[in-house]
């Protein structure tokens, strides 16, 4: 299943491959719920045995136009894990200080360590996004931009650093109804952001702006996945999905332990209380 939304260097780059509306054929949430709640159970034995091995760490990145659904996914789908071993990093616009240092800095440092489930909400792939839609940089930067993300990239799988990469993929008409949801929903009028209609003039840009990042940077060791999220039931699920099957592909188990120092500690006192 998971093939069909993964890209790679060989495959077609092209958005317009992928139905936001697709379901893989499963009729509603109910057809998954108990495969959903076993996902969600592994995924847990998977974090414990990554926290405990210390031995990989998994960053998993989130990108899509506004609306996609980055920080309801990262809520519905990874809030059960232990908060000792997993976090949540959002970026925006750039500080300062971090538009003073190269702009793959402010992402770097925040990184996960092995033992580590890290989701980054957007990414350091904004700086070839945005940036190339509103010609703050030109064409030849943004390919000097995606080499190397590319090789920094490489260097967190050198070190042990599992790379997941999702594309939260929705139609623009879903997307105007979420921005008419929030505008008329007291509750969600604080999500409201007026740029947010400014940016949908720009979609066709963003989506070209992507697919070129797809295919600089979709490899078999860090792929992309274009996950179709107009049904919100069907973006968790997915998502899990490939969350789980990165981990299970480790091959992650508890770290042997030497009993030899624990056993002689014991027989010390047992001796000592003879």
């Amino acid at each position: 299943m998971l093939d069909k939304y993964r890209l790679n260097e060989k495959r077609s780059m092209s958005l317009a491959d992928f139905d936001p509306e697709d379901t893989a054929g499963i009729k509603g949430k109910e057809e998954i719920a108990e495969a959903f709640d076993e996902l969600k159970d592994k995924l847990k034995e998977h974090q414990e045995k990554l926290y405990a091995g210390k031995t990989n760490g998994l960053l998993i990145l989130f990108q899509g136009m506004d609306c996609s659904g980055k920080d309801g996914v990262i809520k519905k789908v990874l809030a059960g894990l232990n908060p000792q071993g997993f976090r949540a990093e959002s970026f925006k616009k750039p500080t300062t200080d971090e538009s003073a240092h190269d702009f793959l800095w402010r992402t770097h440092r925040v990184a996960p360590a092995k033992g580590a489930i890290v989701a980054f909400n957007r990414s350091y792939y904004e700086d070839v996004l945005i940036t190339r839609v509103h010609d703050l940089i030109d064409g030849k930067e943004a390919s000097k931009r995606l080499k190397h993300i590319s090789h920094f990239e490489k260097m967190l799988s050198d070190s042990g650093i599992t790379i997941v990469k999702i594309f939260l993929h929705i139609s623009p008409e879903f997307q105007l109804g979420k921005i008419k949801e929030r505008m008329e929903n007291p509750e969600k009028l604080w999500k409201f952001d007026p740029n947010d209609l400014e940016e949908r003039r720009y979609w066709k840009d963003y989506a070209k702006a992507y697919e070129q990042a797809f295919k600089a940077t979709s490899t078999k060791r860090s792929p992309w996945y274009i996950v179709p999220a107009n049904n919100r039931w069907f973006r968790d699920y997915l998502v899990l999905r490939i969350v789980e099957s990165a981990l299970d592909g480790l091959d992650l188990s508890y770290p042997e332990v030497d009993m030899a120092p624990f056993k002689a500690a014991a027989n010390m006192d047992d001796a000592q209380e003879s």
